[in-house]
Order: structure tokens, then sequence, then C-alpha cells
């Protein structure tokens, strides 16, 4: 739904989690937070405060957490 954004909640290069808040947006005089759907790093962001948001335009990408690394087996070389 078309909105206002109000306030963004998170940089770009910040890691979320699951449901964190991204920004928030009012749209038909109700405030909508819009949240990160899985953990990972929010990668683009393409919204500020005051801007007018369209249905369907992308505010925000997400990128998967970098993998970590499996520990060393103990005597391995």
């Amino acid at each position: 739904m078309p909105g206002l954004v109000l306030r963004v909640l998170a940089e770009p290069g910040t890691a979320v989690t699951a449901g964190q808040p991204i920004l928030v947006l009012e749209a038909m005089k109700m405030e909508q937070t819009v949240s990160a759907p899985a953990d990972g790093v929010l990668a683009e962001l393409h919204a500020k405060a005051g801007d007018q948001v369209s249905t369907g335009q992308v505010l925000a990408v997400l990128e998967a957490p970098p993998a970590e690394k499996p520990a060393p087996e103990p005597g391995g070389h």
C-alpha cells in the first residue's frame, strides 16, 4: 500500500534478525512497521524518512548472513 516513510530504524550493512523493525510507514493514517523477514544483513535501503513510497516498491534488500566456518577437527591438518 502506498505511504510515507516516517522513520528508518536500520542502516545498510547492519546485521538484522527476523522480525526486527527496519522502517515505519504511515498509510491511511496508520503506522505500519516493515520488519526483516529473516536473519541477515541489510544490503540496500531504497527509502529515507520523508519519502513517499508506492505499492510493490522494493524498500530494502536483505542478504543472508555470512556462513560460519566450521571449527577445525582436533588433530587435523
